[in-house]
């Protein structure tokens, strides 16, 4: 099977996918992965010091059981902002066993269990960039192709390469194959946040977009009476959501909007607005009703963690393999921002929320001079103008994310990059969802969501993940 064909099969996998994405839930015990037989390579600490040559454990994953050796790709699933504890049994393998792809993973520089460091300090987390993490795949790309041909006994064969990623990974995905070309032949950035953003009041209006007005509205009923239930006795109003941990009130108002969000987010958005809006019908306490869809969803089935809400526990510097939030923090607070504000009118988060906060965690956290320089990382990668090619770009219509995602096609002959968009869905769907769904290959040009010519794909011979 050509690249070309792979490309255009993948096109239309995604497409279809798209369109009937089931809801799911993260992988969560170890059958749900293809392997967890951990793999680990010597990776360069600083990529851009001529002298600086100190190195560091990598931990990598790979799945070979439906590699076809004398022609198959290799398919780079890019790890993210937390553990990587193996290659998740999602959508990727079923596209990696109709391709007869090799499967390969590599975990995120300083999460998990590849950490240059023992403690996360803010001096020794300098080296924690999306920029050096796109050379840790270079390199690491470089690596396991002369890894395979030793296995296989062969010289001088460079398959080829796609790289897949979802939210932050998939824009790693996308700017890995920006940055080089030379190196994949292209790239799938489910819900890729390819734009860094300083204010993102788009997150909030998303939500309310999502909810529909009579949800919208109870949602930001139930803001406005807990901020006046912390003002009066800000102690009872935290034990009735279990959330006595977290002691500064602006933090626990973040904790109540992500709790909001995450069912928008990933799709499921009647676990949060049914029971609102029968406790509005029946006139019961709304925030009692709140209180028990963050105790019994966010925080127990979502699996939320109270204490990652709480700046004193981000401070920590212990690095375990369960701890990434002070990681994130780090490069949301030195790079990409994202800070989710309320915007100025109609907010559901409450409007404490601000600018402020933000920019006073990053400094309580990680101390003077630290602030995100969202203009030189989309300066440096282009943000939604990016200027990659054979890039698909997938994302939900629930999703407040997508607005940090591109979301228009680039037909251009010489840059093309194509959008499908995924309705009634959340964020990457597309490929997390369960590999038992059974789907069709045989797809027609209607089914798509996006008007760009397919045809040109073919002349173009090349194949994109």
């Amino acid at each position: 099977m050509s690249v070309a064909t792979v490309l255009l099969h993948l096109l239309l996998l995604s497409s279809l996918l798209a369109a009937t994405a089931k809801r799911f839930r993260l992988p969560s015990d170890p059958s749900a992965y293809l392997t967890r037989e951990v793999h680990w390579f010597d990776q360069t600490l600083d990529h851009f010091s001529p002298s600086d040559h100190r190195q560091f454990k990598q931990r990598y994953y790979e799945f070979l059981d439906y590699y076809e050796v004398s022609n198959g790709p290799i398919f780079l699933k890019i790890c993210g902002e937390s553990t990587c504890p193996g290659i998740a049994n999602d959508y990727t393998s079923v596209l990696a066993k109709k391709f007869g792809a090799a499967l390969v993973s590599l975990e995120h520089r300083y999460y998990g269990k590849s950490s240059p460091f023992e403690l996360a300090t803010t001096e020794n987390l300098r080296y924690l960039s999306s920029k050096q993490a796109l050379f840790d795949l270079a390199v690491f790309r470089k690596y396991y192709q002369e890894s395979l041909n030793s296995k296989y006994n062969r010289s001088n064969v460079d398959g080829p390469w796609f790289v897949f990623g979802v939210s932050y990974p998939g824009a790693l995905s996308a700017w890995f194959r920006l940055k080089f070309p030379h190196l994949t032949c292209g790239s799938l950035a489910s819900s890729g946040v390819v734009l860094s953003v300083y204010n993102f009041t788009e997150f909030d209006k998303q939500i309310g977009d999502s909810a529909g007005p009579e949800c919208k509205s109870v949602l930001q009923e139930i803001t406005k009476l807990v901020d006046q239930q912390l003002l009066s006795d800000g102690v009872a109003v935290k034990e009735l959501f279990g959330t006595s941990l977290v002691t500064n009130d602006v933090d626990f108002l973040y904790l109540l909007a992500d709790a909001a969000a995450i069912a928008f987010q990933y799709g499921n958005p009647d676990v949060l607005c049914s029971p609102l809006l029968e406790a509005k019908k029946s006139e019961e306490n709304l925030v009692d009703a709140y209180a028990k869809y963050v105790k019994e969803y966010y925080l127990g089935m979502f699996g939320a963690s109270i204490q990652t809400y709480n700046q004193d526990y981000l401070k920590n510097t212990s690095l375990g393999e369960e701890g990434g939030d002070r990681l994130w923090w780090f490069q949301v607070c030195t790079e990409v921002a994202y800070f989710q504000v309320a915007p100025e009118n109609d907010s559901i988060r409450s409007t404490r929320l601000d600018t402020r906060y933000h920019l006073d965690l990053c400094k309580n956290v990680f101390g003077e001079g630290i602030y995100p320089g969202v203009d030189m990382t989309n300066l440096y990668y282009g943000g939604t103008r990016i200027a990659g090619s054979k890039i698909i770009f997938t994302n939900g219509s629930q999703d407040p994310w997508r607005h940090a995602s591109k979301q228009t096609s680039s037909p251009e002959k010489d840059m093309p990059s194509y959008v499908i968009k995924c309705d009634n869905c959340g964020h990457g769907t597309d490929l997390r969802g369960c590999p038992q769904t059974p789907f069709r290959i045989e797809v027609g040009v209607r089914d798509y969501s996006f008007k760009v010519p397919l045809f040109p794909l073919l002349r173009q011979g090349i194949f994109f993940f």
